[in-house]
């Protein structure tokens, strides 16, 4: 289970978007789906490696308007299909510390039921008041604000 919110530590997108759990789930889990809206366009996916269980993790790599390449690197922490999903940039694959973490925190993304879509929270779990900050002044909220709809686009999309 997450802890509670902590304004000083955690950044957070919480929407109800318009389309079923089923398909938001799938967007995550589907490779060809989750390179579609896990960058902020013009930012592309250009590539997304899935071994979602613990002990697994996501790759990514976005290349940049420019045309320079920043590659992504988790561990999974903890999955229940359909319903939540937690991972960490300190870590990768195998549980292995990561030689180079983004910023240094936690992701949970959780989805549920509500009014014929999902009520979809997104957060990012910091250790440091410090690096939450930077996280939020490199643009926390509107990057992750514009997948999410950029997410749900995609998944009301999908048959």
């Amino acid at each position: 289970m997450i802890t509670p919110f902590n304004p000083d530590l955690d950044l957070e997108i919480n929407r109800l978007l318009k389309a079923p759990v089923a398909r938001i789930w799938r967007c995550w889990t589907e490779p060809e789906l989750f390179k579609q809206w896990w960058t902020p366009k013009p930012v592309v996916t250009s590539e997304a490696e899935l071994d979602l269980r613990p002990g697994g993790g996501f790759r990514t790599v976005m290349r940049m308007e420019d045309g320079s390449e920043h590659a992504f690197e988790t561990c999974i922490l903890d999955l229940e299909p359909e319903r939540r999903l937690i991972w960490t940039d300190t870590l990768i694959a195998g549980f292995r510390p990561s030689p180079k973490p983004m910023f240094g925190f936690t992701g949970f993304v959780s989805m549920h039921p509500e009014d014929g879509g999902t009520r979809y929270i997104a957060r990012a779990i910091h250790g440091k008041r410090e690096v939450a900050k930077s996280h939020e002044e490199m643009g926390f909220h509107s990057g992750w604000g514009t997948v999410t709809s950029q997410l749900e686009e995609l998944a009301g999309g999908l048959a």
